[in-house]
């Protein structure tokens, strides 16, 4: 896990601005920094690389690494890097290292492009490949580490954060107003729904993709991996039994470390599970790390003590407290991301992150990817109901639904079981008040929900939005962020092309059973996950309320809320006046409240 950045074009960047952007880059490898230059016919290329070692810790694995006329620069993890090894050793190919790092570019060497096909990880490298003068980069299947670009009439800048990139061309780039508003008023799932970021030109390199930048600065896209759904003949035990196996196995490789490893630790089955498995599959010495919120909605204390007890694991329990402001700290977040934090949930998971940190732990794994791959939202019952409203055990599903998960559900679209049975197409859910967050605008804005089609089945092309265009991506985004501001390396084992294709194999019908969301991991999980956390229905999500963080009744949170803002030049202030004043804020809105907080400090930040 490292921070990767540079320049492909005409110019040749001074010293003092590549030793600057180093050093800024510290963070996301402070174990060593360096540079190298090369002077390619046309154009130079500006290679950096600051590094946070997790596999072989000596010196001969740092980057820029080079073999011959190839060079890389690489943020990430080859998991299945020791078994990559073997069959190269097996072809007499011969390695200085123990490193990842080195595999990975061995494969270049072997296969070029195609070398992507063999890797089982998270990556965002850029390989210069002197003897066909071009550079190559490639980003994960899932998009778990960041590659942002930028370009210019004078060449191609790149990197693993956006202030790389402006450190790199020496000037600022400008804010990007519609992003900030599709922020503001459709929430944090639109921001993957456009191909923008909060700065104009700046863009990110999308999941499983190639590119490839020739001598004439000529970029050359290519999409590697494509999600499928493919239902395939298994019964149900099967799909029980194929799963645990899977999850075992990306649980196992993911686990190989040469530094101790972390584990963030809710109250649900996601993570849980995966503390679990490392304790009593593979007998890991596992520390947690978790968030307790005081407000009832989102206290997961039992569950966490649940599992905290059954692996008699170290633990570090978290309090969240408005008794301090959190407005400081949100302050160095929203600067450090170069965008607003999201939601509340990643300002809280930064926590973690620190935490991790001063304990002395460079890994942290975290459950993503699980509520997508085998169903945990609400709607997704909705869904499933929606497509088994013709089979013999529709009311059977709809009894269920009615008995376990009826009770649970806030958002007030969700509450008709038959919502998307009367209209498969509605969406309004997701979007949840933005008609009136788009009414406090003086001048308005609009975007139509969208969503990608991935699939014909209404639930799996609603999962795979989730995973690839909505939730997830976000997620990630924010995870990589935080772990990386305090030097650690976020692992998330769903997110496992394995695993993943297993799932999308599952018929849907298995996915929700007996009032159970994810009932197929449930069942895989079963004498290794605890039954408390395993057979509860509730799904609380990583979350916490603004009245944890920010003291609203307090006179001087209030007036830095209302002080003099840019976002008063498009929001009416007397709307927003009454709704910080609002008690209580429902959820929609306590979301809003917080995202217009990170905008009005986004936008002093990049005024």
């Amino acid at each position: 896990m490292c921070g990767i950045a540079g320049y492909i074009g005409r110019k040749k960047i001074a010293p003092a601005t590549l030793q600057q952007t180093l050093g800024t880059m510290n963070h996301r490898g402070p174990d060593h920094q360096s540079h190298v230059h090369f002077d390619a016919g046309n154009n130079h290329i500006h290679f950096l690389h600051s590094r946070l070692s997790i596999i072989d810790l000596d010196e001969r694995a740092n980057q820029p690494f080079s073999l011959g006329d190839y060079t890389i620069i690489f943020n990430g993890e080859i998991y299945n890097y020791v078994e990559l090894k073997k069959d190269l050793s097996a072809k007499k190919i011969a390695f200085r290292t123990e490193s990842d790092t080195e595999v990975l570019l061995q494969h270049y060497i072997l296969y070029g492009e195609k070398c992507v096909n063999y890797f089982e990880g998270m990556w965002a490298f850029a390989i210069y490949d002197g003897r066909l003068n071009k550079v190559f980069f490639s980003r994960d299947r899932f998009a778990e580490k960041p590659l942002y670009y930028f370009e210019t009439p004078d060449g191609f800048y790149f990197g693993s954060e956006i202030k790389f990139l402006k450190l790199l061309w020496s000037r600022d780039f400008k804010v990007n107003q519609r992003h900030l508003l599709r922020y503001l008023t459709n929430g944090y799932k639109s921001l993957y729904k456009a191909e923008e970021t909060y700065f104009e030109g700046v863009k990110e390199l999308p999941y499983a993709t190639n590119l490839c930048v020739d001598a004439d600065l000529k970029k050359t896209f290519c999409r590697y991996w494509r999600p499928k759904i493919q239902p395939a003949a298994m019964s149900l035990q099967e799909a029980i039994d194929g799963t645990r196996r899977r999850l075992l196995e990306s649980v196992k490789i993911r686990l190989r470390s040469d530094v101790p490893l972390s584990f963030c630790l809710s109250g649900g089955v996601d993570s849980a599970a995966l503390a679990s498995i490392a304790t009593k599959e593979f007998g890991y010495d596992v520390a947690t790390f978790s968030i307790i919120d005081t407000d009832s909605r989102y206290n997961e204390r039992a569950n966490i003590q649940a599992t905290i007890d059954d692996l008699h694991c170290k633990h570090t329990l978290i309090e969240l407290s408005s008794r301090e402001c959190m407005l400081p700290k949100l302050r160095d977040l929203v600067a450090y991301h170069d965008a607003p934090v999201a939601t509340i949930s990643y300002l809280v998971h930064s926590f973690l992150s620190h935490k991790i940190h001063e304990q002395g732990y460079k890994v942290a794994f975290s459950g993503t990817g699980a509520d997508e791959l085998f169903t945990g939202y609400y709607d997704h019952f909705l869904f499933h109901l929606c497509e088994r409203r013709n089979s013999p055990d529709f009311q059977e599903h709809l009894k269920y639904w009615q008995e376990h998960i009826a009770g649970l559900i806030r958002n007030p679209f969700l509450k008709d079981p038959q919502n998307f049975l009367k209209s498969p197409d509605f969406r309004g859910h997701i979007y949840l008040d933005n008609d009136t967050f788009r009414g406090f605008l003086k001048k308005d804005f609009y975007e139509p929900f969208g969503e990608e089609a991935f699939d014909g089945s209404v639930l799996r092309n609603r999962m795979l939005n989730e995973l690839f265009e909505e939730v997830v991506p976000v997620i990630l985004h924010e995870d990589d962020l935080n772990s990386m501001y305090y030097s650690v390396e976020n692992r998330s084992p769903y997110l496992d092309k394995g695993l993943f294709e297993f799932a999308c194999s599952i018929p849907s019908e298995f996915l929700v059973q007996k009032g159970y969301s994810k009932y197929v991991l449930r069942q895989a999980l079963k004498g290794t996950l605890n039954d408390q956390v395993r057979l509860d229905r509730k799904k609380v999500g990583f979350n916490a309320s603004i009245d944890s963080l920010i003291d609203r009744s307090k006179g001087s949170d209030l007036e830095y809320l209302l002080d003099d803002s840019p976002l008063y030049e498009w929001f009416d202030k007397d709307k927003i006046t009454g709704l910080f004043k609002m008690d209580p804020l429902p959820d929609s809105y306590n979301k809003f409240v917080f995202s217009f907080i990170n905008a009005k400090i986004f936008l002093e930040l990049n005024g």
